[in-house]
């Protein structure tokens, strides 16, 4: 991921299984939104910078890893809605899925993940 961070739509690369749509919220007001009033998601939210998250609000379950600068997985917890997730130093960036989808996708505490934003059109 790049240093020019951006609200928008990319691809998350998985220790296992295919890519995952992974949209990005960098914006101070797309971390604040989060997945708050949604049902689900198809893929998995990237909140940056980041290193805590709260689910209250929330109507499902997920799943949230907590990753460092270089996109390496620190901790990966489930969290139940109207949650606070405790601040974790060394993290600079939070994915969130619904729940078990870490799991599926081999995302667990060790393993690095890769982000690669959508082009924009007419760039």
């Amino acid at each position: 991921m790049g240093r020019s961070r951006r609200d928008g739509a990319g691809t998350l690369g998985v220790p296992v299984g295919p890519a995952v749509p992974v949209e990005v919220a960098a914006s101070y007001r797309a971390r604040q939104r989060g997945l708050l009033g949604r049902d689900g998601i198809t893929g998995a939210m990237l909140l940056t910078p980041a290193n805590s998250v709260h689910t209250f609000g929330m109507r499902f379950p997920i799943d949230v890893a907590y990753l460092d600068r270089r996109l390496r997985v620190l901790a990966v917890v489930t969290m139940r809605p109207g949650r606070l997730g405790m601040p974790r130093p060394r993290a600079r960036h939070v994915l969130e899925a619904e729940a078990g989808a870490m799991a599926e996708w081999g995302v667990r505490a060790g393993a690095r993940v890769t982000v690669t934003a959508d082009p924009t059109p007419g760039a």
